[in-house]
C-alpha cells in the first residue's frame, strides 16, 4: 500500500484583514470558554473564536453530568481507579490523577460562576451513578441538562465583559489553519503564532483574516461529522484536529471512538446528529432488553447496565446479531412516570417528539458515535508537540480517556486542563517565553475537497473504521479515501473547476483529513480494546500494543506513526 500523504495547509484566500492578541482560544464549548475567562484577567488581550454563536458546540449537548468527587465518602483515588478501569491500561496516569485531584476544585469554581447543579432537600449537591463508576459522583443540572446550564453560566460570563477591551469575540467564525513560523532545522513547522478564520457573514469582520497571537488554545470538540450518523452537533467537523494535523502536531490515540450503547433508532437510513439517551437513564435502573423482551447485560458483565460505554456498545451488537434486529430496547417505565418527567425532562421532551412516551413505552436504541478518546497529544498543561500551540477538551489526547472514556469525564477534562492551559500561557506570556513571531508560509500541498463528496467519505469512516472494524475493511477504506480528490479547487471539468474555497469544502477537506488519520490508525493497531474492535483480533494484546499511536505529517506531507510507551 503507497503511503498516506496529507497537505499541510487549506487551499483558501490570502488574509484581508489582521486582528492581534496576546492568546487566540478557539472554540466555546466549556474548555473555550474556560481557558477564555481565565486568560482575559491575566494576559492584556485574548480573542476568543467560535464557529456558530457562543451557545453553540457540543457542550449544551452533553445530558449526564460532570464527574468529580465531591461526596465525603468518595475519593479521587477511587475516581482515578474507575477512570483506569474505563481506559483499559492506555490512560496516563498522571493525567489521570491531576483530573480526578483538581475536578472537585473546577467544579466548584463553576458553581462560583453561576452553574445552577440540581440540589437535594439537603441542600448538597444531587449525585448519582453512572456506567463504571463504583461511586454516586455525577453533578447534573437541570435533570438532563447539565451541558445547556454549564453553557449558559459561562457564556453569561463571557457577555458580562464583552466590552472589556481586553477580550474580543468573533462568532460565525471557521478556523482554518494554525499559521507558524520559520521551520526548524528539521524541517518542521515553527511555533505557533495565530490562525487562519473565515467570517461566515454574521461576524464582526468578513471573509478571510488572520488574528496572530502568541498562543493558540484549540478547543473545538470532536469529529462526529466524519460518520454518516453521529450525537454530536453539525459543527463537529474536526476542524482542530485536521490543523493541527497541518500544523506538524502530533496526534494520538485518534482510533479509539466512543460509539455512545444508547442513541434513539430511528430506522438504518438516518443521517445527521440523533438523540442520545442518556446512560444517566441506565444509572437510574433503566434495563437493557433484546427484541425478545430479555435482559442480557447480566450475564455479560459484573456492572450489569453500568458496565463501561464500551462493554455495553459491544454487547449490545453482539445481541443484535444474536437475534437479527436493528436495535435493542431501553426499559424505564418501572422508574415511574412522575420520576421520569422530573429526572429527564430534555430526553422526555425529545423522546416524544418522535412519538414515543418514555414512561409507558420501551425505547429503540442502537450504538451510533459519540465521542473522540484521541485527539492532538497533549501534556498536562495543555502543550502541544508545535511550541505555542495548546489544546483542550475533546481535540486533545491529555491521557485521561485511554481506550475508552469513562462516562462523564469529558466535561471535567475541559474545566481542569483548559484552567492548567491558560495558567501556563499566562505565566509564559509574562517572562517572554512565548515571543510574538510572524507567520511564513508552509511547504507542501494545499488541499481542497468538494463538499460533494462529504455523504461518499461518512460512508467510508462508517464501513471501515466504524463501530466493528476488521483489516479487508478498513484497507478498502484507505483505498478508497486515496481515491478522493483533494485538489478539487485545482480539476476543471465541462469548463468549470470542480470546488472553490468555501466553508463546506474546507469542512470536508478537515473530514477527509481526519478519517484518513483514523483508518490507518485503526488498521495498524491489530487487537481489540476499548473503543477500537476488531473482528478479525477479538482479543486484547498487552504485550504487543500497550502503547499509544502517535502520527504526525513530516515536512514532505507523509502520514508518519510512531510507538510511545505509556508512562
Amino acid at each position: 500500500m503507497a503511503p498516506t500523504r496529507l497537505a499541510t495547509r487549506l487551499a483558501a484566500p490570502q488574509p484581508g484583514w489582521v486582528v492581534e492578541a496576546d492568546a487566540v482560544v478557539v472554540g466555546s464549548g466549556i474548555a473555550g470558554l474556560t481557558a477564555a475567562l481565565e486568560l482575559r484577567t491575566r494576559v492584556p488581550r485574548v480573542l476568543l473564536v467560535t464557529k456558530d454563536t457562543l451557545a453553540s458546540g457540543s457542550t449544551v449537548w452533553a445530558q449526564g453530568g460532570v464527574a468529580a468527587a465531591l461526596d465525603p465518602t468518595d475519593s479521587p483515588v477511587a475516581h482515578l481507579q474507575d477512570t483506569l478501569v474505563a481506559g483499559v491500561g492506555l490512560c496516563d496516569p498522571r493525567a489521570v490523577e491531576v483530573l480526578v485531584t483538581e475536578g472537585p476544585a473546577r467544579v466548584r469554581e463553576l458553581v462560583a460562576r453561576g452553574a445552577v447543579f440540581d440540589r437535594g432537600s439537603d441542600g448538597e449537591l444531587s449525585l448519582t451513578r453512572e456506567g463504571g463508576h463504583h461511586a454516586d459522583r455525577i453533578a447534573h443540572a437541570g435533570g438532563d441538562a447539565t451541558g445547556a446550564e454549564i453553557s449558559r453560566a459561562l457564556v453569561a460570563q463571557i457577555e458580562a465583559v464583552r466590552d472589556d477591551p481586553g477580550i474580543e469575540v468573533i462568532e460565525h467564525a471557521l478556523v482554518l489553519d494554525v499559521l507558524t513560523g520559520p521551520a526548524g532545522p528539521d524541517g518542521r513547522p515553527g511555533r505557533a503564532c495565530g490562525v487562519t478564520l473565515h467570517v461566515i457573514g454574521e461576524g464582526s469582520r468578513d471573509g478571510v483574516g488572520a488574528a496572530l497571537g502568541r498562543a493558540v488554545v484549540l478547543a473545538t470538540g470532536g469529529i462526529g461529522q466524519v460518520y454518516r450518523s453521529s450525537t454530536n452537533p453539525v459543527q463537529a467537523t474536526g476542524d482542530g484536529i485536521a490543523a493541527a494535523l497541518r500544523a506538524g502536531a502530533t496526534l494520538g490515540d485518534v482510533e479509539f471512538v466512543q460509539f455512545h450503547p444508547t442513541v434513539l433508532w430511528l430506522g438504518s437510513g438516518v443521517k445527521g446528529q440523533l438523540t442520545l439517551v442518556s446512560e444517566a437513564v441506565r444509572g437510574e435502573g433503566a434495563l437493557l432488553l433484546d427484541t425478545d423482551g430479555v435482559r442480557f447485560m447480566p450475564d455479560v458483565h459484573p456492572m450489569a447496565e453500568l458496565a463501561p460505554r464500551d462493554v455495553v456498545a459491544k454487547a449490545i451488537l453482539q445481541r443484535m446479531a444474536e437475534t437479527g434486529s436493528d436495535h435493542v430496547w431501553l426499559d424505564a417505565r418501572h422508574l415511574g412516570a412522575d420520576f421520569l418527567r422530573r429526572r429527564f425532562p430534555t430526553i422526555h421532551e425529545r423522546l416524544s417528539d418522535h412519538g414515543i412516551d418514555m414512561t409507558t413505552e420501551l425505547i429503540p436504541v442502537a450504538p451510533a458515535q459519540h465521542y473522540h478518546s484521541g485527539g492532538v497529544v497533549t501534556d498536562i498543561v495543555g502543550r502541544t508537540t508545535v511550541p505555542g500551540l495548546y489544546a483542550a477538551g475533546e481535540v486533545a489526547c491529555t491521557g485521561v480517556h485511554g481506550a475508552n472514556r469513562l462516562a462523564s469525564n469529558s466535561l471535567l477534562e475541559g474545566l481542569v486542563f483548559a484552567h492548567r492551559a491558560a495558567r501556563h500561557i499566562a505565566g509564559a506570556v509574562a517572562s517572554g517565553a512565548l515571543p510574538a513571531t510572524d507567520p511564513e508560509e508552509r511547504p507542501g500541498d494545499a488541499a481542497l475537497v468538494a463538499a460533494a463528496s462529504r455523504a461518499r467519505v461518512q460512508r467510508i469512516a462508517t464501513d471501515g473504521p466504524g463501530v466493528l472494524r476488521s483489516g479487508d475493511g478498513l484497507s478498502r477504506a484507505v483505498t478508497a479515501l486515496a481515491a478522493v480528490p483533494t485538489d478539487a479547487h485545482l480539476r476543471v471539468d465541462d469548463g468549470r473547476r470542480l470546488a472553490a474555497p468555501q466553508v463546506a469544502e474546507w469542512e470536508t477537506t478537515n473530514i477527509h483529513q481526519v478519517a484518513t488519520v483514523l483508518t490507518a490508525a485503526a488498521l495498524a493497531r491489530e487487537e481489540s480494546r476499548g473503543g477500537h474492535v476488531r473482528t478479525d483480533f477479538p482479543q486484547r494484546d498487552d504485550e504487543r500494543w500497550r502503547l499509544r499511536l502517535e502520527l504526525a505529517v513530516d515536512p514532505d506531507g507523509a502520514l508518519t506513526a510512531r510507538r510511545a510507551p505509556i508512562v
